[in-house]
């Protein structure tokens, strides 16, 4: 019998195994964070599908880092000049498709100091590695955010034979099974899609633990939102046109 409780007792017993086994990779996202943003450079997220979710989670928030630029999908329709018919074909998926990304990367303003945070659960499809690559490419410090248990039991679909975890400077797993669905039940299906939630966990402790090395570092001004809308607006007109 699946309680209401049996999913919060799982989720948990799940952070635990993530936070035990990634708290090296955590802290080393944090460090590559703190270093761009004192640097003056901008922290690229990118994920299609659910991933988006985790850049979603920590950008424009009373609390949450400014220097966050999301690179959304649907700029290849309303920036990039990409027809929608082509974009929402089903029979040719988009984010499936190699050869795409550099099309993405070339509608955002970039500098060698920024980072690219790259989100996939399968790191499988053909527009998260080619973004991987390009930013890797020019010079950008990548981090990968992918499920290690559901990328190694898939069949890569990129033509360079390569999955998108390979191309991580730092690799956060983010430990969700694969399938993503973490509850057995009496029939052939599991229940309850956990990435998205591991996802954002990782995205928040790293966020929290990069501004309170800001702090100790006495950086002036502190690219954080507090909610008075003076302070905020100042703080983003420091990065107009990147984020």
């Amino acid at each position: 019998m699946i309680e209401a409780k049996t999913f919060k007792e799982e989720i948990l017993n799940l952070l635990d195994v993530l936070y035990d086994s990634q708290k090296d990779n955590l802290e080393a996202v944090a460090v590559a964070f703190k270093e761009c943003i004192e640097k003056g450079g901008v922290i690229h997220v990118f994920g299609s599908g659910h991933s988006v979710g985790l850049g979603i989670d920590i950008k424009d928030r009373v609390g949450s880092l400014v220097p966050i630029h999301i690179m959304d999908m649907s700029d290849f329709v309303t920036k990039g000049g990409v027809p929608l018919e082509e974009f929402m074909d089903r029979k040719n998926i988009f984010e499936r498709r190699p050869n795409v990304a550099g099309k993405l990367y070339e509608l955002y303003e970039t500098k060698p100091e920024d980072i690219f945070v790259v989100i996939s659960n399968s790191g499988i499809n053909g527009i998260v590695i080619d973004i991987a690559s390009i930013a890797k490419n020019n010079g950008h410090k990548v981090v990968i955010i992918t499920s290690m248990k559901h990328t190694l039991a898939e069949e890569p679909r990129h033509p360079s034979g390569k999955k998108l975890y390979e191309f991580g400077d730092i690799v956060i797993d983010n430990c969700g099974p694969h399938g993503d669905a973490l509850i057995p039940t009496d029939g052939v299906a599991k229940v309850c899609s956990v990435s998205s939630i591991c996802n954002n966990c990782i995205a928040q402790s790293v966020a929290a633990r990069t501004i309170e090395m800001l702090i100790e570092d006495n950086y002036e001004p502190l690219p954080v939102l507090n909610g008075d809308e003076d302070h905020d607006s100042k703080i983003k007109e420091l990065y107009k046109g990147r984020i």
